[in-house]
């Protein structure tokens, strides 16, 4: 007999809903610490001139005169743009990574402000204590807002007690997932089957406890708080009817694509029913005009900024890439957009000369020893992107969107891929939700992982979606962690 649990109501957060409590945690610290600091620098200030020897009167009417910069009260934005790595749920709730996080925003922080220090024609201008000051503070207090979040995390996780009907493919992907996740988003009790042979077994180490005529009684027993629906083939009336039952009860109910994409923040191909493309894409999945326009104005923008940047870096770019291996500088190479429409895309050559004699298209894989000793050093630093600013302003690309393929490697693995072309639903974009948690790819296995990321952000896709996209784009350029 399973042992008897109290059933309590919980809050359950989605990962938006997440985000938005880290936000508003992350704003209340640093807004605190810009306070504090603030009072730190005019208390140093008030020292130092009294220890100069002047009077309190007439430091009291110098110290008046001084006025603390607009930009300081921006600190705050500028430490959570630094933070923006730590705002995906499973980041957030590990607290190594967190920790991490906390230090290099602070670290980036003090090497910005002394950039900035060095090269400002007037440095009396920047409080320096009081910069360091709010680094320390927001450091400290942003740890300790965070240290509270994964304990109230993973309090509220382990409340959730989640029973998975269905032991097959998905249900047993659906475990695999919850198993490489730490801490755990809830409490994995097991699975319902129909199939005799797999009742009273374990499924990546979780027990079947039973058939589905006996969810109702397995659900009291083990006090689960939701189900997890992992079935992709036909359903029976009577287990359709008795989860029903068990929703009246006020079990969650949560379909296993829905659930897997809450996880691991992508879309289970090989575990979708065939109508899927059709509701995702067409009832879910539509933006509204002024997403489309507001995106292209960002192209624009960003693009722009692009260039200019490319046009600063060209000169060393291009005598590095000769001296090492010579000419050309730049390559052109067909690639889709969207709809499947053709267009040549740009890039700084970063492979040896005719890397590919034989004429045939393949990834680049780990370590690839067609890449050159400063290509290296431009995939590491996106740089060897940058010429697709052109393309962006051309508007055969976006800022963000799916990785820009090769047309015979998309014929290649639209064969091999489920539903592989619906990622030309959107233009290819320079960064993407794929690029950003998964990188490059060189197998027909990794390209189905990173095509689960792609349709993930073309179902999800949002102007603040785009923003932190780019956001984390920045990261991966200064911590040098492209390939």
């Amino acid at each position: 007999m399973a042992e008897n649990y109290s059933r309590k109501p919980t809050i359950r957060l989605r990962p938006g809903e997440q985000r938005a409590v880290l936000l508003f945690g992350d704003l209340l610290a640093a807004v605190t610490s810009l306070a504090g600091s603030v009072y730190a620098w005019r208390e140093y200030s008030w020292y130092r001139l009294l220890a100069t020897g002047i009077s309190p009167e007439k430091a009291a009417k110098f110290f008046s005169g001084i006025v603390v910069p607009f930009w300081f009260y921006l600190l705050p934005i500028g430490w959570l743009l630094l933070l923006i790595e730590l705002y995906e749920p499973q980041a957030a709730a590990n607290w190594r990574r967190t920790l991490r996080g906390v230090a290099v925003a602070a670290f980036i922080g003090l090497i910005v402000y002394a950039l900035i220090f060095i090269t400002i024609k007037d440095p009396n201008s920047l409080p320096r204590i009081g910069v360091g000051a709010f680094l320390v503070i927001a450091s400290i207090l942003t740890l300790g807002w965070r240290r509270l979040y994964i304990r109230l995390y993973t309090a509220q996780g382990m409340t959730r007690r989640v029973l998975i009907v269905g032991a097959g493919r998905a249900g047993e992907t659906l475990a695999k997932a919850y198993k490489n996740i730490w801490p755990p988003p809830f409490y994995l009790i097991g699975f319902v089957d129909d199939d005799p042979k797999k009742i009273g077994s374990r499924v990546e180490g979780f027990r079947v406890f039973g058939s589905n005529d006996r969810l109702l009684q397995i659900i009291e027993q083990q006090n689960i708080s939701d189900l997890v629906v992992a079935i992709t083939g036909a359903m029976m009336g009577s287990t359709f009817q008795t989860i029903l039952d068990a929703q009246e009860s006020g079990v969650v109910i949560t379909r296993m694509p829905t659930m897997y994409e809450e996880m691991v923040g992508r879309v289970p191909i090989h575990h979708l029913e065939s109508d899927w493309l059709i509701r995702s894409f067409v009832d879910e999945a539509r933006v509204s005009g002024f997403y489309e326009l507001g995106k292209r104005v960002s192209d624009i923008l960003g693009g722009l900024v692009g260039f200019g940047i490319l046009v600063a870096v060209l000169p060393f770019a291009a005598l590095a890439i000769a001296i090492d291996s010579g000419l050309p500088i730049f390559y052109a190479q067909n690639r889709l957009g969207k709809g499947g429409k053709p267009f040549k895309l740009f890039k700084f050559r970063t492979m040896v000369q005719n890397a590919e004699e034989d004429g045939q298209a393949r990834l680049a894989a780990e370590d690839d020893p067609r890449i050159t000793r400063v290509g290296k050093i431009l995939r590491k630093t996106r740089l060897d992107e940058f010429p697709q600013f052109l393309n962006v302003l051309r508007g055969e690309m976006s800022l963000v969107g799916p990785r820009a393929e090769r047309p015979e490697l998309v014929a290649q693995f639209q064969k091999e891929i489920p539903f592989y072309r619906a990622r030309l639903l959107v233009k290819p974009g320079i960064s993407g939700w794929a690029q950003i948690n998964y990188g490059y790819v060189s197998t027909v296995y990794e390209t189905g992982v990173k095509l689960e990321y792609d349709l993930y952000y073309i179902k999800h896709r949002t102007f603040w979606m785009d923003v932190n996209i780019m956001l984390r784009t920045v990261g991966t350029v200064f911590g040098f962690k492209g390939r």
